[in-house]
């Protein structure tokens, strides 16, 4: 057996003595007023009790009697006769009660009290009490308002209707009478039952819901239906109770128009048979003859159509892929009996968007309708000449060997250079040109298409405005892009992708103050594939789009680790990344810049996005008004490559960038090429002007170093100094340089 537990004196007290100050807290902390009654006097209460009476302290209403604290003594005993019972049972009485406060001022009182001890009530009683004076005021205001309210809505001549979520809240006879109801038959009911269908239900909804949204109102005729289902012509006025808050529901008021909707009706059908019956009369003037020539001629129009739209371009006249497929296939057939040759043209207009960008389609489709004339006029009768769709062509020429392929693609270009007028505008565009021959670059149409295509992309890479004939070297090309793209399309859920980072180091202060995230891409049978081989590619399928937005959120991403983890400890270090043409021209990319910071916990400030000086200059208009977007949500811009393209000065100080990024190709030979020495002088001089940051890459040598810092560059990356690497490398090469940053200060 266990020995009975013994409690000692003093522990005793000790625990009443923690019982007494936590029941002194409770009620001095409590929001109402706690008071204990015996024998109808106030024999302890707290603070809050004794404010609630206007008593400076409890302490000075010990002894008081509660009849004091009632208006009157019969309103004491009205309110025992009525609690007795209720408490006696040992149950908790609650009820509101007009009292008085010390200076004799009446105000309401919710009041719930229980007994101490059921079985006596000479124990007492203990009672919660709280003012709630201002929420009477409040209630008789709203019945005020809620009564006058009603009385508009009783004596309206006109429906009126409250709905909240399409349910009838409350309404007036007048709308019950309108449609054949009982008095509070609508009640809580939805506004369907007086919709002669779904449709015209859901119909309705979209036709007034829609201005709420926008904060107006609706006025139009509704097609209505009453209890007894016949339908009804109602003119309908409507508008949401808040405009902000649509939940809080909307008003209608309804009136019966449908006499004079049926008069109307009668009206339009008297009308309607008036002109039917001068119809019939002039139809019975026509003679059959006529009416048999005209089916003749319609019919005879309408098979020239659609033999026209099966075999023809509708903008050009020339033929369509189509005939284009069946004439080259005769084409071939004979080139294969006779043991000849063939060749095929792809013709596509250089930059052909920007004339329909600038001017319009109809300008750009004026132009391809000339050119197809001279296109026609370069060829001979057996040859064809065919549009593919937009701004590619394919010729057709059998019989034709390389060197008359070469002389009819000459002709063809000079053809195309020749300025186009049209209208008030003087257009000059260029082509490129692929060239493909039978039998040597393929048997049949389709191949023969491919290797042209695949050649007239290699005179666009070689700088448009050639031609170039197919090659296996350019097929080998063409199957080396196709691998690359379907690798690449793989290569993000395969976790092939990384970045490496590169230090940019402060010329003044020799500290890291920033990394560049370069991407890399091993593939387990490719190897390392080099960006400047799969970023075109990217480019080029749409593909830079999704790996460009994984790059920017993993390059945030890891400078918030980098900060979390103290690197750069002694000051913040920024992350550069490169844009491409693709992205900078997406529509959501300032958008997606600020949820990428915004997941990654990280200041706008501390992300700078590089933009080569090509594509700012391809749309400068274009470029402001992204930069400026981006500029205004505190994110910093940078030119890269600066220098190596066409830029007007005038665009550059529109353009809201922060730093200008030297080109390598002017750092590489500063030590050797006064040229390069002068160039990158002006550009740091003039960015100094500009009031522009400047930084240098592909700094790999101390006299390279000492000529910028002399020139007051900002900044400098390169393998002087470190190699892309790594997160965990930077890491390393950060911690290591915050000590021996003397070292750098020194070397300069």
């Amino acid at each position: 057996m266990t020995e009975p537990k013994t409690f000692s004196v003093s522990s005793v007290y000790q625990q009443l003595e923690q019982a007494l100050r936590e029941r002194e807290v409770i009620l001095e902390t409590a929001g109402v007023g706690i008071v204990f009654v015996k024998q109808r006097r106030i024999f302890r209460c707290n603070q809050r009790y004794a404010e609630i009476f206007g008593q400076a302290s409890a302490l000075a209403m010990q002894g008081f009697s509660s009849i004091e604290l009632y208006p009157d003594e019969p309103a004491f005993k009205q309110l025992g006769a009525e609690a007795y019972p209720v408490l006696a049972s040992g149950q908790r009485f609650k009820t509101e009660r007009l009292m008085k406060r010390r200076d004799g001022e009446l105000f309401w009182c919710s009041l719930t009290g229980r007994l101490i001890n059921p079985a006596n009530a000479a124990e007492g009683s203990i009672w919660i009490v709280d003012d709630i004076s201002e929420q009477k005021i409040a209630e008789a205001e709203l019945l005020s308002v809620t009564s006058g309210q009603r009385l508009i809505l009783d004596h309206a001549m006109v429906g009126i209707v409250f709905l909240r979520e399409r349910q009838v809240t409350q309404c007036n006879r007048s709308f019950e009478e309108l449609l054949g109801y009982a008095p509070g038959e609508l009640d809580g009911s939805s506004s369907r039952q007086w919709y002669l269908s779904d449709e015209a239900w859901e119909s309705a909804g979209l036709q007034c819901y829609a201005p709420f949204k926008a904060g107006k109102a609706f006025q139009g005729e509704l097609l209505l239906r009453k209890k007894d289902g016949s339908p009804i012509f109602c003119e309908v006025r409507s508008k949401a109770i808040d405009q902000n808050n649509l939940a809080l529901g909307s008003i209608w008021i309804t009136m019966d128009i449908s006499a004079r909707k049926n008069a109307e009706a009668a009206l339009v059908q008297a009308k309607q048979q008036l002109e039917q019956m001068v119809e019939q009369r002039t139809q019975q003037l026509k003679t059959s003859v006529q009416a048999l020539e005209q089916k003749v001629k319609e019919q005879q129009a309408s098979e020239a159509r659609i033999q026209q739209l099966a075999h023809f371009d509708a903008l050009t006249g020339l033929p369509n892929r189509v005939l284009l497929n069946d004439r080259s296939n005769q084409a071939i057939d004979i080139a294969k009996r006779n043991g000849d040759t063939l060749a095929l043209l792809f013709l596509d207009l250089d930059h052909f968007k920007n004339v329909n960008d600038s001017l319009g389609h109809r300008f750009g489709d004026e132009l391809l309708k000339e050119l197809a004339r001279r296109l026609k006029s370069a060829v001979r009768e057996q040859d064809t000449v065919s549009r593919l769709g937009g701004d590619e062509f394919i010729l057709v020429l059998p019989g034709t060997n390389a060197d008359g392929a070469a002389h009819v693609a000459n002709k063809v270009m000079e053809l195309a250079a020749q300025s186009f007028q049209i209208e008030q505008h003087e257009i000059t565009v260029t082509p490129s040109v692929g060239v493909a021959l039978y039998p040597f670059d393929g048997l049949d149409f389709d191949a023969l298409c491919r290797c042209a295509d695949i050649a007239m992309y290699r005179a666009k890479q070689d700088g448009r405005n050639t031609y170039r004939f197919f090659t296996a070297e350019m097929q080998a090309e063409s199957d080396r892009t196709l691998l690359l793209e379907n690798a690449l399309r793989r290569a993000l859920e395969r976790d092939q992708l990384t970045l490496h980072y590169q230090p940019q180091i402060c010329m003044s202060s020799g500290r890291v103050i920033g990394a560049e995230a370069l991407l890399r891409w091993w593939h387990p049978d490719l190897g390392c594939v080099s960006p400047a081989e799969f970023i075109p590619v990217a480019e080029a399928s749409g593909l830079i789009l999704q790996i460009g937005e994984w790059v920017m959120r993993t390059a945030c991403r890891q400078l918030k680790a980098w900060m979390l983890d103290g690197i750069g400890g002694m000051g913040e270090i920024t992350m550069a990344v490169n844009l491409s043409s693709v992205q900078f021209r997406h529509a959501d990319l300032p958008a997606l810049v600020s949820r990428i910071l915004e997941e990654s916990q990280l200041a706008p400030a501390l992300l700078e996005l590089e933009l080569t000086e090509g594509v700012a200059m391809n749309d400068p208009h274009g470029a402001i008004a992204v930069m400026n977007d981006l500029h205004d949500r505190g994110i910093r811009m940078s030119i890269d490559d600066f220098g190596t393209g066409y830029s007007s000065l005038s665009y550059l100080k529109k353009f809201r960038v922060y730093k200008l990024k030297i080109d390598q190709q002017f750092v590489r030979d500063l030590s050797d090429d006064p040229e390069d020495r002068a160039i990158v002088s002006a550009i740091i001089s003039m960015a100094k002007s500009l009031g522009l940051q400047t930084i240098a890459e592909g700094v790999e040598s101390q006299g390279q170093l000492d000529f910028l810092r002399e020139q007051g560059c900002n900044e400098v990356q390169g393998y002087f100094f470190a190699k892309p690497m790594p997160a965990e490398g930077f890491s390393r090469f950060v911690l290591e340089r915050d000590e021996p940053t003397k070292q750098f200060m020194q070397s300069i």
